[in-house]
């Protein structure tokens, strides 16, 4: 069996410039762990895989294709690939959220901002 806590999680750099901490990566799926401190946001961009999101601290708003949504802790949200999604912390605390890759990408994001 194999564990990890967030605590001991690699801490990897990303073209957002959130902390973002790897989790589980296999040929299947990722996850990995974000932190958007007060203010931050993640730039628009499209997955060639299907992402889910779990919030597990905070509140933020999720943008998906043309909709807008403010979600809190224990929300998930889907992500179909092919569409631009990106998150925004606008609140006062942190916004912490799982990104579940499915299948693992093999191909590159697509940054729009």
């Amino acid at each position: 069996m194999k564990t990890i806590h967030i605590d001991k999680a690699e801490v990897v750099k990303n073209p957002h410039g959130v902390k973002s901490q790897k989790l589980y990566k296999s040929g299947h799926a990722s996850v990995m762990q974000l932190t958007l401190k007060p203010g931050e946001k993640l730039r628009q961009h499209i997955t060639p895989v299907d992402v889910v999101f779990y919030v597990l601290e905070g509140k933020g708003i999720v943008e998906i294709g043309e909709e807008k949504k403010e979600v809190i802790k224990d929300t998930m949200v889907d992500s179909p690939k092919g569409i631009m999604h990106c998150w925004y912390n606008e609140s006062d605390a942190l916004l912490r959220f799982l990104v579940i890759k499915v299948p693992f990408p093999t191909e590159p994001t697509q940054f729009l901002t």
